[in-house]
């Protein structure tokens, strides 16, 4: 029996810092522009205002709350937590998501109020308003754009923003028409198009986040492939136990056993061979794995997933080839 455990997390921190640094400079810019916006959508009787100003306070929040998960998310493991605080950017990230959804039912429910009876509302101010918000959402977006991708505690925040900056538009679009027509029930209408807009973006995220904090299969791995990459291994002939998950977002964790040949030396000519090929299709470099010559007594558990690894093998062969 051989056991292997490696394990990288080049970048990690460097990446947590910088996206900390973007945070902070969001952050700022969003807090001073809501005050701004809820003042002004208070003087002008705007609800696409008020509601702007109600997503911007989510905007706020989350981008506070990402910048505290970061933070803590940084400390080192210890006795009690073993793989540290990475979850906390997750937990920021859920908790983001469902504050915005909160949101955006409101707004939907304020808007359906307004429309039977819509308030005087002054277009130039909220107008003026918006311009300037739009120009705050997109800074900020571009500040949060290159973390976007690695973290998604940080991707929350960003469509936090970006979420935000589509209602900017909005709201414009509605000040433009409401002040060459009159029409008060654009207000309204504007409203409820950013709730409309925000609701599944913010079910995207919430079910990334869940399926990271119940431990299921990162969205960019394969489990087929995955299985048939390992089986290529010269000198594997089988494999069990094998897991993989996510500790946070972009560090991914796998534990598997091989049953190897027996004249194979496995610390030398397996474990290496399983690293690389890991870390190069499906960038996952936490791994832990155990070589046996015969395989040791399987759980329910196990063929529970053999079965669902079958189904998913049977879907796979049978999807038609992409054009």
């Amino acid at each position: 029996m051989s056991d292997d455990h490696g394990h990288g997390s080049a970048g990690h921190d460097h990446a947590a810092g910088a996206n900390q640094r973007s945070l902070r400079i969001a952050l700022a810019l969003t807090t001073v522009f809501l005050l701004v916006e809820l003042v002004g959508g208070i003087v002008s009787q705007s609800l696409a205002l008020i509601s702007d100003a109600a997503h911007m306070f989510t905007d706020v929040a989350a981008l506070a709350i990402a910048l505290a998960a970061i933070r803590i998310a940084k400390r080192p493991a210890d006795a009690r937590r073993t793989f540290g605080y990475h979850r906390f950017e997750i937990l920021a990230a859920a908790f983001n998501a469902m504050l915005l959804f909160g949101v955006a039912v409101y707004i939907l429910y304020e808007a359906y109020l307004r429309i039977k009876a819509p308030p005087e509302i002054q277009s130039t101010a909220m107008l003026v308003i918006a311009v300037i918000g739009l120009l705050v959402n997109l800074i900020s977006m571009r500040v949060l754009q290159g973390g976007q991708e690695s973290s998604l505690n940080v991707k929350g925040a960003y469509l936090e923003v970006w979420a935000d900056m589509i209602g900017s538009v909005g709201v414009i679009v509605g000040a433009v028409i409401l002040k060459f027509t009159g029409w008060a029930w654009v207000d309204s209408a504007v409203a409820i198009l950013i709730g409309l807009w925000v609701v599944p973006r913010t079910w995207t995220l919430l079910k990334a986040s869940v399926n990271i904090l119940l431990e299921g299969v990162p969205e960019d791995v394969d489990m087929v492939e995955l299985k048939k990459l390992l089986l290529a291994v010269p000198g594997v002939k089988s494999l069990h136990d094998l897991h993989v998950w996510a500790v946070t977002s972009g560090k991914s964790t796998l534990t598997v056993h091989l049953v190897t040949e027996p004249e194979v030396n496995a610390e030398k000519q397996i474990l290496p061979e399983v690293r690389r090929r890991l870390a190069e299709t499906f960038g996952i470099h936490h791994v832990t794995v155990q070589c046996e010559v015969e395989a040791c007594g399987q759980t329910d558990e196990e063929d529970h997933f053999k079965s669902a690894t079958a189904a998913l093998a049977e879907k796979h062969d049978a999807a038609p080839p992409i054009a």
